[in-house]
This record gives structure tokens, C-alpha cells and sequence, in this order.
């Protein structure tokens, strides 16, 4: 419960910050451009909190992206293990920049074509720090009922990143990076720690390989009991990445 309590002051700070950073940028609307991106990943396995979502099977992945000044929205998809195979998540919010820090307020919304009865919401807030090469990063996501299944439910992550300097073989860029998090569950499910670890490199400006370890204190009992599909699926795990952006 006490927990609980920290985080609900950690998402009321992030929204007042990032209302305020907003508030404050919000004069400069003028200097801003609408950008549409994307993303195009191949991956040996679709994880999810260090949880795989294809049952320990490869994904095919898309994301498309619009951004205008701090305000931006997505839609991803992927194959999945869940409903009928198939998940496509949209998001919507505003990321403003005060010095070095982005505070983020987004509303994501989780379908499953087909098993409409699993979709869920959650709410994320975050802030991120970047200077130089390093990178540190605190993500929260809520959601009111977790996969209709779980009800009320809180992740809480922090990330670290690190780009380096040199290229290897005068052609990769490498950056390595890891992330620590902590879900809770209303009911249906324990709680539980996930974390990852990996080293990237980028190439040809637009392209990235990933090798990543995933892992869960999860037993497998546990992992059927919140997963329902495999109970290794919470098990340590490297996963292959490749990704491609434009």
C-alpha cells in the first residue's frame, strides 16, 4: 500500500511538471512542424515486460508516428499470442522539453482485434534526462483494469542508456542500455520484477541491431497464472532485434 501511495506521488509530480513545462513552451507553437516517422522491426521473440507475448516465437512489427512541437500520437502492431493473433495499440500525448529533461503525459490504449474483451488502457507519465552520451529515464503506467482481467494495475520502470563515442569497424554505432521495472496487480496475478539488458548498434543511418537479456522473478506457476498461454514464457531469455526506420 505504501508503494502505492509513492507512486501516485510520483504521477501527480510528473503531470504538474509536464502542465507546467507545456504551459511554458506552449508560445513557441509558431516554430513547429507536423513530422510523420516510422518503424519497421523484425524480432526472435515480442516481449512485454520481460514477459514474451508469441509464446517464445518470432514478430513482425510496425509503428507509425506523428509528432507536432511537444504533442504526438502513434499506432503500433504486431502478431501475438493473445486473442486472435494480433495487436495494434495507439497512443496520444505531449512530451515537453525544459533544459535537459522530457516530461511525458500519454494516454495508450492496448486492442486486440477480434477479442475486443481484452483491450485495456493504461496512463503513462514519465521524465527523461539526456546530456552528452547518458541517458536516464522513469516511466509509470497505469491502467484502471489491466486486460479486463487483472483490474487496477501499476508498472513503475527506470532505464539507463549510454551511446558511445567510436564506431565499430568504422560503421556501427554501439550504445548499451538496460531498464528495471516493477508490475502490480489488483487481482489474478502477483506481482512482479522484470529487467533487460543489451547492447545496440546502429548502422546506414537508419537501420539497428539489438541483442537483449530478459528476465522475471517470476516462477512458472506464476507466469501461467498472469500469462495463461506458456509457463516459460516469463523464463530469462536473449532476444535478436532488427529494426529499420523511416
Amino acid at each position: 500500500m505504501a508503494r502505492r501511495r509513492e507512486v501516485g506521488i510520483i504521477k501527480a509530480c510528473v503531470l504538474g511538471m509536464a502542465l507546467a513545462v507545456g504551459l511554458g513552451t506552449a508560445a513557441q507553437a509558431g516554430d513547429n512542424k507536423l513530422s510523420f516517422t516510422g518503424s519497421a522491426v523484425i524480432t526472435t521473440d515480442y516481449m512485454f515486460r520481460s514477459i514474451s507475448n508469441t509464446n517464445q516465437k518470432p514478430a513482425a512489427q510496425v509503428e507509425f508516428d506523428a509528432t507536432y512541437g511537444m504533442f504526438w500520437a502513434y499506432m503500433w502492431g504486431s502478431n501475438t499470442a493473445f486473442g486472435d493473433g494480433m495487436e495494434i495499440d495507439y497512443g496520444v500525448g505531449i512530451s515537453p522539453k525544459w533544459r535537459d529533461f522530457t516530461f511525458t503525459v500519454g494516454g495508450l490504449e492496448y486492442t486486440y482485434p477480434g477479442a475486443n474483451s481484452i483491450d485495456y488502457f493504461e496512463l503513462k507519465t514519465g521524465v527523461a534526462w539526456a546530456s552528452g552520451a547518458w541517458s536516464l529515464g522513469v516511466n509509470n503506467y497505469w491502467s484502471p483494469d489491466n486486460f479486463q482481467f487483472f483490474g487496477n494495475s501499476d508498472a513503475i520502470e527506470g532505464s539507463v542508456g549510454y551511446a558511445f563515442a567510436w564506431k565499430l569497424f568504422n560503421f556501427f554505432a554501439p550504445s548499451v542500455s538496460g531498464t528495471l521495472g516493477y508490475q502490480t496487480f489488483e487481482r489474478n496475478a502477483d506481482d512482479y520484477l522484470y529487467w533487460n539488458a543489451g547492447l545496440t548498434f546502429g548502422f546506414l543511418d537508419h537501420w539497428s541491431a539489438d541483442i537483449r537479456y530478459y528476465d522475471t522473478d517470476y516462477n512458472d506457476a506464476q507466469c501461467f497464472a498472469q500469462q495463461g498461454l506458456d509457463q516459460h514464457a516469463c523464463d530469462a531469455r536473449a532476444v535478436g532485434t532488427i529494426k529499420a526506420t523511416f
